[in-house]
């Protein structure tokens, strides 16, 4: 009777463990280019105080959980967390490792994810400081975060970053810099990498990311996907293009259930435009002609992911 009372206490255990490592978590990610606030985007019908309601309603409908944003000034950082009160966020400011400059903050859902460990570095020879590395026209900066999944008590690390846009060394070194950074930080743990890289799918320095042994492509490793453009689109909602160069990257232990490219408009109404009949429908449909516009001259990408 004892044995039995032993082995029945064995495989409860056994059990217990089996159940505890067999986890998997679901996590809905992102990344978001919201354009930086200015004078001239407000002049020509793309104003941030236009165009921040929409792009909170997106990431509340889409429900991200965690996503990596860019080109965020102190002020529009602030406007969003009023926007999104379930969210935290990490991140500084580029240009003092503040408050100045754009921010390339880690925004993340309380409720689903505890923060262990947060920083940054800057993509340069330098990177405790704030300054331009190699041949970049403005100082560069990467934001990350370690967080534990609540639900499952799972670990991951998550980096977000913005490329420089004229430095083509500075690209190329950044991507390693990057790597580098994962490998000596995270080891063999999970991994999300999000950002504007500034490059598409066809650059070497994109290659370099996504042909290591460390990071895959979201897009290309995803059980489904809906990429109808690409992620540029310049506040021009009739551009198509195949280039995408903003882009989640994930560690191998990481599996990509869906991806997408989310092409969401709105509309901004134009004084003097008229009401439009619309033959053969009902009358009770009233129609007026408005102007189609993007949140951002950037997509958002979003990926619902499962950490193994």
């Amino acid at each position: 009777m004892k044995t039995l009372k032993i082995f029945t206490s064995i495989v409860i255990v056994l059990l217990f463990i089996q159940c505890q490592c067999s986890k998997e978590s679901s996590l809905t990610v992102a990344t978001f280019n919201i354009r930086y606030k200015n004078q001239s985007d407000s002049i020509n019908g793309n104003g941030w105080f236009q165009r921040a309601p929409v792009i909170c309603d997106m990431i509340h409908y889409n429900d991200f959980d965690v996503f990596g944003a860019q080109e965020v000034l102190h002020t529009q950082l602030n406007d969003m967390l009023d926007r999104l009160p379930e969210y935290s966020f990490v991140g500084v400011g580029r240009d003092d490792g503040k408050t100045a400059g754009e921010y390339a903050p880690i925004f993340y859902k309380r409720s689903k994810l505890t923060l262990i460990n947060s920083g940054h570095f800057w993509l340069s020879e330098v990177t405790d400081k704030p300054n331009r590395g190699w041949d970049a026209a403005l100082p560069r900066i990467c934001t990350w975060a370690q967080f534990i999944i609540t639900d499952s008590n799972q670990d991951f690390w998550c980096f977000n970053l913005h490329m420089d846009h004229i430095g083509v060394e500075a690209r190329k070194e950044s991507a390693k810099l990057v790597l580098k950074k994962i490998e000596e930080m995270c080891g063999k743990e999970s991994v999300i990498l999000t950002g504007d890289f500034n490059v598409d799918q066809s650059s070497a320095n994109y290659a370099i990311l996504a042909n290591s042994s460390i990071l895959n492509d979201a897009y290309e490793i995803s059980k489904t996907r809906l990429a109808l453009n690409g992620t540029f689109n310049n506040f021009n909602p009739n551009l198509k293009t195949d280039s995408r160069i903003d882009h989640i990257f994930v560690s191998s232990d990481i599996s990509v259930n869906q991806y997408g490219i989310l092409t969401d408009t709105y509309r901004s109404e134009i004084p003097g435009y008229k009401m439009v009949t619309t033959p053969n429908s009902p009358q009770e449909i009233k129609m007026k002609e408005y102007i189609a516009c993007t949140p951002s001259d950037h997509f958002p990408v979003r990926a619902v992911i499962t950490i193994k």
